[in-house]
């Protein structure tokens, strides 16, 4: 049973209209700078949800937004939306919950020393859990996770094979800080956006909009001490949008460590 939590905060949906969406290329890693022009730092948010939680869409509405509008002027938000399976026997199956991802959920449950995983939950960069509708906590956890170095990742020319994807991946060598990680190799293909009409459950009645939805979550690889990583990588597409797919790239410590690097690209038609 997870924890149940209301929403902490409120969702000024006005405010929405007043911002629009940076534009991306079709293809390659997007790049943004601050106002003083500097680099940003690439953060990765994981945001574990289900549309059979009532307090997610708070959640699920916040992680668009730090993607949108990207709050921090240090950070580059990486954002990706897990669907846990845990609710999808209370009255409503979540149509992009998968096990995989509860199960990653758990992982991560038992590295922050959790009693049990609940929903909403987000994770900053791996090493930093939070309820997943609490704004300013998220915040103080971006801001404290931008000022990491991180080793680069770029990704590069993807394409689309037989319900496959091949993307050539660059992983840079670990930095100073970092010399004795080892780090695992993952490319998550997520949907770039989703939208249910939720029938039955505790958000009948609502229709739910969410970004970054992951389909595909795969290990290609490792990377040890200051070696770095080259390589043309084929994952399977799942049950991803291909007319709408992002790919994201990341380093990690195990399967739910801290985060050494990431990185993302789009396809789009």
């Amino acid at each position: 049973m997870h924890f149940r939590f209301q929403a902490m905060i409120a969702i000024a949906t006005s405010f929405l209209t007043m911002l629009s969406l940076q534009n991306s290329p079709a293809f390659g890693i997007e790049t943004r700078a601050n106002s003083s022009g500097a680099p940003r730092t690439a953060v990765l948010i994981e945001l574990f949800t289900s549309e059979g939680c009532s307090s997610c869409p708070p959640a699920d509405v916040l992680l668009g937004q730090f993607e949108r509008f990207q709050p921090v002027p240090a950070a580059d938000l990486i954002v990706l939306s897990e669907h846990v399976d845990d609710w999808d026997d209370i009255g409503w199956k979540d149509p992009y919950s998968s096990r995989q991802f509860s199960l990653r959920q758990a992982d991560y449950a038992h590295r922050f020393r959790l009693d049990e995983p609940y929903t909403p939950q987000m994770v900053v960069d791996g090493n930093i859990q939070l309820v997943g509708s609490d704004e300013r906590q998220a915040i103080q956890a971006i801001e404290n996770a931008a000022k990491v170095d991180k080793i680069a990742i770029s990704l590069s020319a993807p394409h689309l094979g037989n319900n496959s994807l091949t993307v050539h991946v660059e992983v840079g060598a670990a930095l100073s800080r970092a010399k004795s990680a080892a780090g695992q190799v993952w490319i998550a293909l997520a949907d770039d956006s989703d939208q249910s009409n939720v029938r039955r459950g505790e958000n009948a009645g609502r229709i739910l909009n969410h970004v970054a939805v992951v389909r595909a979550h795969t290990q290609v690889g490792m990377v040890e001490g200051n070696d770095t990583f080259s390589k043309d990588v084929t994952v399977s597409t799942g049950n991803a949008i291909l007319r709408k797919l992002r790919v994201v790239a990341i380093v990690q410590e195990g399967a739910a460590g801290r985060v050494l690097g990431v990185g993302s690209t789009r396809l789009s038609n």
